[in-house]
């Protein structure tokens, strides 16, 4: 049976679509978390990888594995790349990188699996996917109710780019509940949600409501992906509107924002979920990685 490790740089967002790659491909997984021991130790992987130097001296103290039971390795984001050619050079075993290795050479990596948004040259290595790899497990918070419509609204919050403003999102509010008058309404909020939103939140019946910042602990979102016939997604939820657009046929809907700046790579995501009327299939996609 084919085994994978996965390399993490202990983000969940990295980390997410490294065991969602295995998920989709049906592979079996362990997860080694690794980290530079500082940023000049990061700067020097740059430099160590132009001239064909691997080490793991570069990184603390980590759990050692037998890698020889592994068929390949797989990360995502800067802080995994130089490892996981250290462990696919010194044990002879398939690198799969998720998202460009900007500053790494791209030729050596077996699988670069990357965003069309990336701008990344034509290499037979590099393949192109529209949005980030996601494999949603719904927790059965919520149950699909027959011949009724729900629609779901998911609530982010201020960014670097987005700042959500409580009076246009009201206004929003009130039309989505003119709208779909006859609709369950399902409702959350996520950690970088303004107090004052969540307050504004109380003033309306929702058939589910949950407030991050009460109940932290609880993650409805793949629920109402599952469930929902159609989503509200704020601006800023790129994470949200990538894993909702590859994974229902639902409708989605983007709450807009104000922007502080135009034309960012979050513009760019949001274009392309809006240019999309269904889901990824993922495993389609991914046919052509051996492992």
């Amino acid at each position: 049976m084919k085994r994978i490790l996965i390399i993490s740089d202990g983000k969940p967002g990295h980390l997410n679509q490294s065991i969602a790659f295995c998920k989709i491909k049906n592979i079996s997984y362990d997860i080694l978390e690794v980290k530079f021991k500082t940023k000049l130790h990061k700067a020097m992987s740059y430099f160590f990888d132009r001239i064909n130097y691997y080490t793991d001296d570069l990184f603390e103290e980590y759990r050692k594995y037998y890698y020889e039971f592994y068929d390949a390795v797989i990360s995502t984001g800067s802080g995994t790349y130089y490892f996981n050619k250290f462990i696919s050079k010194n044990q002879n075993k398939k690198s799969i990188v998720l998202m460009l290795p900007k500053g790494y050479k791209f030729i050596d990596f077996d699988y670069i699996i990357a965003q069309e948004h990336d701008n990344f040259p034509k290499l037979d290595n590099i393949l192109e996917i529209p949005l980030n790899l996601s494999f949603p497990k719904p927790k059965n918070i919520l149950q699909k109710v027959e011949d009724k419509k729900a629609i779901g609204i998911i609530i982010g919050g201020n960014n670097s780019v987005f700042t959500l403003d409580t009076d246009n999102l009201r206004n929003e509010l009130n039309l989505i509940f003119k709208k779909q008058r006859d609709s369950l309404k399902y409702i959350t909020t996520s950690a970088r949600t303004p107090f004052e939103v969540d307050g504004l939140i109380d003033e309306y019946d929702f058939d589910y409501k949950l407030i991050y910042s009460r109940e932290p602990e609880i993650n409805p979102v793949y629920d109402f992906i599952n469930v929902c016939d159609e989503l509200y997604i704020t601006q800023d939820s790129t994470s949200m509107l990538s894993e909702a657009r590859a994974n229902t046929n639902a409708k989605i809907n983007i709450i807009n924002l104000k922007s502080k700046k135009e034309n960012t790579k979050y513009h760019r995501l949001v274009e392309k979920v809006s240019s999309m009327e269904r889901k990824v299939d993922f495993e389609k996609l991914l046919e052509r990685v051996e492992i």
